[in-house]
């Protein structure tokens, strides 16, 4: 399996955060964005919160732009600026079990869901057990959470 390197993590977080940006603002909801890279290194797909709809994860929306059994997925890497959900409040798949659904073994995160919403986000430890290798990169973490600053103790 390729495996980007530090570079190509730090520039793929970066355009997630860049996706986030666009998110419109919502009250009791976090400011995402995510892009899912191929093998090659090539970008498949990408998403942000509420990009179609009010409900919409970031990882939902890029996943939801390619085959379920897509084969590129199996050697792809989601960046995603949030730690995927383990639990959701509407009645939607947590982005954590898409994830696996979709068989993606590697995971990038530039911040671990605080317990804002949900009180303990397990989705780094659901995808962790599930055999995913997961990276968190903490040194992008604030700039992930500036697209988040319309939420308490975000801004």
């Amino acid at each position: 399996m390729y495996v980007p390197d530090r570079d190509q993590d730090l520039r793929w977080i970066q355009r997630a955060i860049d996706l986030a940006a666009l998110c419109p603002p919502a009250a009791g909801a976090y400011s995402v964005g995510a892009v899912i890279v191929g093998e090659d290194g090539a970008e498949l797909a990408t998403g942000y919160s509420r990009a179609t709809g009010p409900h919409e994860h970031a990882e939902e929306v890029a996943l939801s732009q390619l085959p379920q059994d897509d084969p590129r997925l199996a050697g792809a890497t989601i960046y995603s600026t949030l730690e995927p959900c383990s639990q959701r409040h509407s009645p939607r798949t947590p982005c954590a079990q898409r994830i696996l659904t979709a068989g993606i073994p590697r995971v990038v995160i530039a911040w671990r869901e605080p317990s804002l919403f949900v009180d303990d986000c397990v989705g780094y430890e659901q995808m962790v057990e599930a055999g995913v290798t997961v990276n968190e990169l903490p040194e992008l973490a604030a700039a992930a959470k500036e697209a988040n600053s319309h939420l308490p103790g975000m801004g």
